[in-house]
């Protein structure tokens, strides 16, 4: 049996501006499927009450924890963003290049399509089980564009740590979920027309 030579792998780091938009945009929609799928899988294991985690119950407190905890966030990534130097942010330019040339409706989709995969599987199906802390290490982890910098790890991490807690507060998925299409939503809009103005 012939044995197989792992020093024959070569990696090399991908530049972003090698990658196609059209390419980048259908790894992400292909991605947040998996997110979707693997969330789905989890919860067909663990049985959860779909009433109770897709409830419209807390009514306008969906709406109120949603807003403040997404205001919140946005002021300290402006803050960040302000007095903090731009390579300490620095995504690689992932997010510039999904939202640069993308209309409002493409980024309004984008950013609920994302709110959507990711809280059904972090907060719906992974946290139920770890509980916030441990998923929100995970969700660091995935967001892999931002650990190189310990600053933007950090903020993913207490993102995601809120985003449980205000799932726990208000016992219903729709209340990260709000935040989460928010947040994405309002930065994207801010690439967007950032870029135009200049």
């Amino acid at each position: 049996m012939k044995k197989f030579n792992f020093k024959s792998l070569k990696f090399r780091k991908l530049d972003i501006a090698d990658i196609d938009e059209r390419y980048l945009l259908l790894n992400l929609y292909i991605t947040q499927l998996i997110v979707f799928i693997l969330g789905s899988c989890i919860m067909l294991l663990q049985r959860p009450s779909l009433r109770q985690l897709l409830s419209f119950e807390p009514g306008w407190l969906i709406v109120i924890w949603g807003v403040g905890f997404a205001g919140a966030v946005l002021i300290v990534d402006l803050l960040i963003s302000r007095w903090v130097p731009p390579e300490v942010t620095d995504d690689g330019g992932v997010n510039e290049k999904i939202f640069r040339n993308r209309p409002l409706w493409h980024i309004a989709v984008l950013s609920f399509i994302v709110a959507v995969c990711e809280e059904w599987l972090f907060r719906g199906a992974i946290q139920p089980f770890l509980g916030p802390y441990w998923t929100s290490i995970l969700f660091a982890a995935i967001h892999i564009r931002y650990l190189q910098h310990w600053l933007m790890t950090g903020l993913v991490f207490s993102i995601s740590y809120g985003l449980g807690w205000i799932a726990v507060h208000t016992g219903t998925l729709w209340t990260p979920i709000a935040a989460h299409f928010l947040i994405d939503f309002i930065m994207g809009c801010i690439i967007r027309y950032r870029r135009e103005e200049q």
